[in-house]
């Protein structure tokens, strides 16, 4: 079988780190290229961690490139951890991979374009404010027949928001990006907090990070000792969640996660804005709504996937050429 072919479209940000390294270290995944977007740290910073998270998987081969800069709409806002900016080079080293010239916007239209014209839609992974890819589909809507669906980490319904009350962070950094998403037709696969904050990773799974032997698992392993995760108040027990990487681990093995079809939209004026609603008896639903995981195999796999990011002699489908070359 052909390895599926994906865009992952990022604000790195801890678990976007966890995602790319994971979804990097999965040959049945080929990785087009990795776009980044202002979120959980300013448009430079997330084209630093990008690129130094990339290095670290050692697939140079794998274009990363800037985005958006702000919202569409709103005032900016940005993530818990913002005042870290980039990445401490003693956390995750300098890395060794340069930013790509292409605009991240015209990337995804272009892999996209390309896409359509060969009948082999492509995927997107999204896991951060949903600004590039509002503006590929808003400037040039017949992008949306070269995409296949969007794996989208975003929203909540019943747990709390983690920037707010009533809503999660992608969805508040530009609600009006995620409702032109929501409203292309393109299939949708939406991972809210609900989902993801049911599989908590703890010091153990932390310290077998750190021993797995590769720069990428200690790496985030260092990332998550600094920018402790848990919270027991929250949770109910120890351990924190790795949001982003419920997307790449759904591409891999989607038996792991059960969902629910639904109408989603977002909130976009008031006090509510960035709110995520869902209508789960929509005559024709366009979204699978993630409800519930298998935790211990989620696990697994996360730690399973970036042990294998960056060993010598991993190659993905596209290691060895030149990335991003579609016409």
């Amino acid at each position: 079988m052909s390895p599926t072919r994906i865009i992952i479209d990022c604000d790195p940000g801890v678990d976007d780190a966890a995602a790319i390294l994971m979804a990097l270290g999965s040959p049945e995944l080929d990785v087009l290229g990795v776009t980044t977007v202002a979120g959980n740290v300013t448009l430079s910073a997330t084209l630093t961690n990008a690129c130094r998270i990339v290095g670290l998987a050692r697939r140079p081969d794998v274009p990363v490139m800037a985005g958006a800069r702000a919202p569409l709409l709103r005032d900016q806002i940005f993530g818990k951890y913002a005042e870290i900016g980039a990445f401490p080079a003693q956390l995750v080293g300098m890395g060794r991979v340069e930013p790509a010239a292409e605009n991240a916007v015209r990337f995804i239209v272009r892999m996209a374009r390309a896409a359509a014209r060969t009948q082999s839609p492509l995927t997107i992974c999204a896991i951060g404010p949903l600004t590039n890819i509002a503006l590929a589909l808003r400037l040039h809507p017949e992008v949306a027949r070269g995409i296949r669906r969007i794996v989208c980490m975003g929203g909540t319904f019943h747990a709390p928001g983690h920037r707010s009350p009533w809503a999660e962070f992608n969805m508040l950094a530009d609600p009006h990006a995620a409702a032109i998403v929501f409203g292309s037709g393109v299939p949708l696969v939406l991972f809210p907090l609900d989902v993801t904050t049911k599989a908590l990773f703890t010091e153990s799974h932390v310290a077998a990070f750190r021993a797995s032997g590769c720069e990428g698992g200690r790496a985030l392993a260092n990332l998550l000792t600094e920018y402790d995760r848990s919270d027991p108040a929250r949770y109910g027990r120890l351990g924190g969640p790795l949001h982003d990487a419920m997307t790449v681990a759904w591409l891999l093995r989607p038996g792991l996660f059960t969902g629910r079809p639904a109408r989603v939209e977002v909130q976009l004026t008031g006090p509510t804005i960035g709110q995520t609603f869902a209508d789960f008896a929509a005559p024709s639903p366009r979204a699978a709504v993630m409800t519930g995981v298998d935790e211990p195999g989620y696990i697994a796999l996360v730690s399973e996937r970036i042990s294998a990011s960056g060993r010598a002699g991993h190659r993905g489908p596209g290691a060895g050429t030149q990335k991003g070359k579609a016409e």
